[in-house]
């Protein structure tokens, strides 16, 4: 089934080359479902390759997805057009009134700041605040899901002793649980952050449970007890190139990134890595969608303050 976007975005084009199954408006308007509504909070700097790499995730579902992008209206974007965010994006404001199925909180770049520096972080407590009773369950991701983690259960992050950047294994730990149906007792995603949440914080928290874990990059797929809240902290929605255009935008700034994790065949970075963790994604969003959005959200949004956070 479709996801349904606005007829000019940039990444239709990319997503049709791949055979995943874009509606435009003017076609979405003529079916005679409700589809599930889906605000994307975009954090991260390149909006547009983002936008992709999400749409092309929520594509593969066999559920039709209306889209919403947002952006953050206490920040100025210095790496995405004006003219795209004025053509594609909403600010809180415009969306306020509204109520959703799911929502996705992008990563950000922020991570090495505390939360309450970030300039936007007093808008991003707002949303997330508004999505207790707006959206019904909400995706986080990498410095997203640290950052509702802390906002909402108030779990601390922690400085790692050097940037975490690679291809990790995880392993499942409630292979009955529906976000893990379908996953094998380990998988592989990337990891991109210098910060991370112990494990032992999250597990002192009973709403709380922990459906992931790696040996190197610690928890990485929590889930609260109602589905209404996901938290990722890596990025499994990356495309193969990410992580070797982060490693060489650092050489360039002169930091001196250490080879990516388990990425470069042979640690080479001559070499085109391997992509290893496509099926996993897929798998992690369609079940998000399925069993936390479709299956779970009130066919009438206007009910969803009568269900518990």
């Amino acid at each position: 089934m479709p996801i349904k976007v606005q007829s000019n975005l940039p990444a239709i084009k990319v997503l049709e080359s791949e055979n995943i199954f874009v509606m435009p408006d003017e076609v979405a308007l003529k079916q005679d479902i409700r589809p599930l509504k889906i605000l994307i909070l975009n954090l991260m700097p390149t909006k547009i390759t983002t936008e992709t790499q999400l749409l092309r995730l929520l594509g593969n579902s066999p559920l039709q997805v209306d889209i919403e992008l947002l952006q953050t209206a206490s920040h100025v974007s210095k790496n995405t057009s004006s003219q795209h965010l004025n053509t594609f994006y909403k600010t809180f404001d415009e969306v306020r009134d509204q109520t959703f199925d799911g929502m996705i909180i992008t990563g950000a770049p922020v991570e090495q700041l505390e939360f309450e520096q970030v300039d936007y972080w007093d808008e991003l407590c707002t949303i997330m605040e508004w999505s207790k009773k707006n959206v019904y369950s909400t995706f986080h991701i990498c410095w997203g899901a640290q950052a509702g983690l802390y906002y909402h259960y108030g779990v601390p992050k922690h400085q790692l002793r050097e940037k975490l950047s690679g291809i990790y294994s995880h392993n499942v730990l409630d292979p009955h649980h529906c976000l893990m149906r379908g996953f094998d007792d380990t998988f592989q995603i990337p990891h991109s952050r210098y910060t991370g949440v112990q494990l032992g914080d999250i597990r002192r928290l009973s709403p709380l449970d922990v459906l992931a874990v790696s040996e190197k990059a610690g928890p990485a797929v929590i889930c609260s007890k109602t589905g209404r809240q996901v938290f990722v902290t890596g990025h499994a929605e990356y495309d193969r190139d990410t992580l070797a255009s982060e490693y060489f935008r650092d050489l360039n700034r002169g930091i001196k990134p250490h080879v990516p994790y388990n990425y470069f065949p042979g640690d080479d970075p001559s070499r085109v890595p391997p992509m290893v963790w496509r099926s996993n994604a897929t798998l992690l969003y369609t079940n998000w969608l399925n069993y936390f959005v479709y299956q779970a959200t009130p066919y009438d949004l206007n009910d969803l303050g009568k269900y518990s956070y």
